[in-house]
């Protein structure tokens, strides 16, 4: 995975994280499941890149 990706998807996941745990501290329910939705679309991009290193080799 290439460091600039790697990069975004680390950044979007914390984004995320950080986004839910402000969304529990006011009672927003939806900036908590827009935090996790961000959460799992760093996780997913990460896997993605990880399985596209795993066809190149």
């Amino acid at each position: 995975m290439s460091a600039d990706k790697k990069a975004k998807a680390k950044a979007e996941q914390a984004k995320g994280k950080a986004k839910e745990a402000l969304g529990r501290m006011t009672g927003n329910d939806r900036l908590t499941a827009e935090g996790r939705i961000d959460q799992v679309k760093g996780e997913t991009r990460e896997e993605k890149e990880k399985a596209n290193e795993a066809f190149r080799r």
